[in-house]
């Protein structure tokens, strides 16, 4: 039995949804990460050192990392989820796969950072400095980063259905938390019609449904 060491509002949710397209058996063991500091529980800390979530348990192995664990259970239970070796829709598969933690998260969790800092409990005479820090980092790297590499998704998903070849895959699984997440608060909007269009299409599927009822309430957080 593989079971999920689900923290909520994480990126443990598209593991149970990668399980669920996957029809395996599975059990969830929740956490709930502390209201004020918004990190995880000690108790996932006794699963894994670093106390992250999403982390796995399929018997005696312990896998920690989304794209490692992507990899892990579709190499291991569910190869349909990934195009045949050596064809361009497997290097597509590759490629996206990290794109989606290498590339995209970094500037989304930027994004956060910097909304976030002038709302931070600092003295009122400091406040101004870190408002200007904060629209600099924005401005200077953050806006046009993101949006670089969302007209570099919207120009890929151009007459696609899925990222990697004609069929859905592993690599849409690991690329829906960021880019979920660029919606509710990175800049994803109407500019990017094929993006929130692809969003929608995996929003919509049964398993990912069925995920979001087996591991309750989800909203997107940055980490």
């Amino acid at each position: 039995m593989i079971t999920v060491h689900h923290l909520n509002n994480s990126r443990s949710q598209r593991i149970l949804w990668l399980l669920e397209e996957a029809g395996l058996d599975y059990e969830i063991k929740k956490y709930m990460r502390d209201a004020t500091t918004m990190r995880a529980p000690q108790a996932l800390r006794d699963v894994h050192p670093l106390g992250k979530s999403p982390v796995i348990s399929d018997g005696e192995t312990v896998i920690a990392e989304s794209g490692a664990i992507v990899e892990y259970l579709v190499d291991t239970y569910a190869p349909a989820l990934k195009p045949e070796a050596g064809t361009p829709a497997y290097r597509d598969y590759v490629y996206w796969m990290h794109f989606a933690e290498g590339s995209l998260m970094t500037p989304l969790l930027l994004k956060l950072i910097s909304d976030q800092m002038p709302k931070s409990k600092a003295p009122f005479f400091v406040k101004p400095v870190i408002r200007q820090v904060a629209a600099r980092l924005r401005s200077s790297f953050v806006d046009p980063e993101l949006a670089s590499l969302f007209g570099f998704i919207e120009s890929h998903l151009e007459g696609r259905e899925w990222i990697a070849g004609d069929a859905f895959s592993g690599a849409d699984i690991q690329l829906t938390f960021p880019l979920e997440a660029a919606a509710a608060r990175g800049g994803l909007d109407e500019r990017y019609p094929n993006l929130k269009a692809y969003v929608a299409r995996m929003q919509a599927r049964p398993a990912y449904k069925a995920a979001i009822e087996r591991g309750g309430a989800y909203g997107i957080v940055g980490s």
